[in-house]
Parts: C-alpha cells; sequence; structure tokens
C-alpha cells in the first residue's frame, strides 16, 4: 500500500466513523425527545408576559380577560370537533398535539366592557381613545414577544396570541422543548 492509498484509507475510515457516531448521537437524542412528558401548563415566560399583557391592558384602561391558556390534547379534540361532528362554529384547525396551547405556548383573550360584559369585539372602544381597544391589546402583546393569530395566512384566529420560541408544532411533537 503506498502512502497515498494509506491516507486515503485512513481518511475513509475516520469519515465513516465520525458519520457512524453522529448517527447514534441522533438515535439517542430521539430516543430521549420521545420520552419527554407533555406539558400540564403553562410556559413559565408565558405564563409571566400573559400576566405583563393584563397589567399593560390595564394601565391603557382596557380590561382583558384570559379565556383559555395551557389545554391538554383532550381539551384540543373537544374544540376541533366543535363545527365538525359537533354542533356550532369551527373555530380551530389544530387537532390534539398540533396547537401551542397543547404545550403551555398560547393564550386566547377577550375584553371585559365597562358594563361587564366578556366580548369578542374588535371595534370596541371601551377606554374611548379614538382606537379598537382589540387592536391595542394585539400592538402590547406583539411588544411583548406573542406572535397574533390575526397576522396569520388563511384562518384568522383572533383571540390567539403565541410565543414559539422558535420551535415548530412538528419539533414540540417530537418532544423539544423552549429552555
Amino acid at each position: 500500500m503506498t502512502m497515498k492509498t494509506g491516507f486515503k484509507f485512513i481518511l475513509y475510515v475516520i469519515i465513516i466513523g465520525c458519520i457512524g457516531w453522529w448517527i447514534v448521537q441522533e438515535q439517542e437524542r430521539k430516543e430521549e425527545l420521545a420520552n419527554v412528558p407533555m406539558p400540564t401548563e403553562l410556559h413559565p415566560v408565558v405564563n409571566d408576559k400573559t400576566n405583563q399583557l393584563i397589567a399593560k391592558a390595564a394601565s391603557a384602561g382596557i380590561d382583558i380577560v384570559i379565556t383559555d391558556g395551557f389545554r391538554s390534547v383532550e381539551d384540543q379534540d373537544e374544540i376541533y370537533e366543535r363545527g365538525r361532528s359537533v354542533e356550532g362554529s369551527i373555530v380551530s384547525h389544530a387537532k390534539g398535539g398540533e396547537s401551542y396551547h397543547n404545550y403551555g405556548l398560547a393564550v386566547d383573550f377577550a375584553i371585559r366592557t365597562n358594563e361587564d360584559n366578556v366580548v369578542w369585539d374588535m371595534e370596541y372602544d371601551g377606554n374611548q381613545n379614538g382606537e379598537s381597544d382589540w387592536m391595542e391589546v394585539v400592538d402590547i402583546a406583539k411588544e411583548l414577544g406573542f406572535a397574533w393569530g390575526g397576522d396569520w395566512q388563511g384562518f384568522k384566529d383572533y383571540p390567539h396570541l403565541e410565543m414559539r420560541f422558535g420551535l415548530s408544532i412538528r419539533e414540540l411533537q417530537r418532544g423539544e422543548r423552549p429552555d
């Protein structure tokens, strides 16, 4: 074996070894992620930012109500069936495990009027500043790092606010979680 052939062989063995090591590491990572339990409450950052949203909205004269936060897979399936196998309007296109609510990363809100009614009225201006209270809340939420369901292409979910932490639903389903 020549020196050049020996070098190529050693390089080949090193490359194959690195690929093998990477495959083993990825498999171990997948197995670890498969055992990650589903969350049972709002992520601490989402919870903190939600409380900040409520306080900042209140300081702008807007009383918001969080109508939904963490949602179990079973609860999500029930919501998904509305307007399909259960009477009512379709309110979600996400089945259980397909919503950021299921991972504690989303909340839904509504406005409490001056008459103490909870409404989903995007035109309501209870603080009488000439601006929609709903859109004021959305602006505050975005400043705090939330994404708004009203910005989505296709199905708009106007009460929905979420923090993705750079993770897709597919990654969350695989067991990845925000730090």
